[in-house]
């Protein structure tokens, strides 16, 4: 990798984190074909376009592994997944059991409401 480091990108605690929560990779038992990347070539991938403002286009992927095309679809499939909400609760568990969280400033808003398509009757 050329641009950082996978451990920038994603620490080791981050990393094992996000094992827990994403699924193994379905095996090929055909063979053949080009090699899988790795998941957490991928993550850092994604990392990357998340936080650079660069789009899946734009993906260095000399510098990565994956190109942008690949990182896109394992976003799409562990958004699927619901990895992303799944890692989310693990950090903030993991930070909470630390005494990391500062909870006075945090705002928990649970509402969720519908957007009308219409004005309601009167």
């Amino acid at each position: 990798m050329v641009w950082g480091s996978l451990s920038g990108l994603v620490p080791d605690e981050l990393w094992q984190l996000f094992q827990r929560v994403v699924s193994k990779a379905p095996s090929r038992p055909q063979g053949g074909g080009r090699r899988r990347h790795g998941d957490r070539e991928v993550l850092a991938a994604i990392v990357f376009v998340a936080t650079s403002g660069c789009t899946w286009q734009q993906l260095p992927s000399a510098s990565f592994g994956p190109s942008g095309a690949t990182a896109h679809r394992r976003f799409t499939e562990w958004s699927k997944a619901r990895v992303w909400a799944k890692l989310h609760r693990l950090v903030l568990d993991e930070l909470g059991s630390r005494g990391e969280l500062d909870w006075s400033r945090c705002a928990i808003d649970s509402v969720n409401m519908r957007a009308l398509k219409t004005m309601p009757r009167s």
